[in-house]
């Protein structure tokens, strides 16, 4: 199921009185799709929520992240527009009962419809099985649907899948859930003969079994774990994500909120004892926004239910804010 873009969630502080430039992101906020506006200009960020945590249910996690998406944008509405000249929002895909699989369908259509107008989608999660939309949608893209030239026409490049997580998520099980996205993609790339690199950052040893660092070294995953992701390694970490992109066509970047410590992002399924500050995913994250191979953003994970103070939306609001 669908919702369309809800401008009441759009809403925050006026500063009227004051002189200079007072803009507010809620400011710059329009529907996308909205026949009344012209068609976004190249890279413009899309908004799209992704209303779903049966992915977390299936995979024992603690649910409630469906209820994300709305509180996200609140978090975003109040601040500064500063260089966001124009923000869309393509509203929300809802799942219903436990229909995890028609609700990725929905959203990669979403993402695949985007991307063709020639925007930027950038979805709010949900859970971590958001990430398996996300990719139809990108795949689809990649692949030619809805594209002028004919997909033999164009070289098939090598995508390249930034995750910060302090999990693999490349669980084998089936059916699909928040454990199992990122197996998924690499066995759809595998029967495609698509080239990829899968590279996660901030993984906890003690998070993962032996058994998905084995899947990991099986598919060649470049990562590195939560202990070598701290402020003082950040200009190795730099470097190491430079190579990565400067050897990719496309990027996919997806931020699983379970990778910042546990006192930045309490809202979320499994909190991290240790975590990667926030100072260096944010860095991590500018330095892939500024490079011109992103095509496509998300975020998972954020339980608002387990949130105290706002911490967690606030460092996802920071998060996405650079994405913008």
């Amino acid at each position: 199921m669908n919702a369309a873009f809800d401008p009441s969630v759009w809403t925050g502080r006026r500063d009227a009185g004051e002189a200079g430039d007072t803009a507010r992101l809620y400011e710059r906020v329009r529907a996308f799709d909205d026949p009344l506006e012209p068609e976004p200009v190249a890279g413009a960020p899309v908004l799209i929520g992704f209303c779903c945590d049966e992915g977390v249910r299936r995979n024992q996690g603690r649910i409630g992240a469906a209820h994300a998406p709305r509180l996200l944008r609140r978090a975003l509405a109040s601040l500064p527009a500063h260089r966001v000249a124009r923000c869309f929002d393509a509203g929300d895909v809802l799942c219903e009962a436990d229909e995890l699989e028609a609700a990725q369908a929905a959203l990669g259509e979403r993402v695949r419809h985007a991307l063709t107008r020639g925007a930027r989608p950038i979805i709010l999660g949900g859970g971590h099985e958001v990430a398996w939309g996300t990719y139809l949608g990108l795949r689809g893209w990649l692949d030619g649907e809805g594209r002028p030239e004919p997909a033999a026409a164009r070289p098939r490049g090598r995508l390249l899948v930034i995750n910060f997580d302090a999990h693999f998520d490349l669980r084998t099980t089936r059916p699909g859930n928040s454990g199992t996205p990122f197996d998924q993609i690499a066995r759809d790339c595998g029967a495609r003969g698509a080239a990829l690199t899968y590279a996660c950052f901030g993984i906890s040893e003690l998070a993962n079994t032996a058994a998905l660092f084995a899947r990991a070294h099986e598919i060649g995953a470049h990562y590195a774990l939560d202990v070598v992701m701290q402020e003082s390694q950040l200009a190795d970490r730099l470097a190491e994500l430079d190579g990565l992109i400067a050897a990719a066509d496309d990027v996919y970047l997806t931020i699983d909120l379970d990778v910042l410590p546990a006192a930045v992002a309490p809202g979320v399924s499994a909190p991290a004892a240790l975590g990667v500050p926030l100072a260096v995913v944010e860095a991590m994250v500018m330095r892939v926004r500024a490079s011109s191979k992103l095509r496509v953003a998300d975020i998972a994970e954020f339980n608002p239910q387990y949130d105290r103070d706002s911490r967690t939306a606030r460092a996802a609001a920071r998060l996405l804010y650079r994405l913008l």
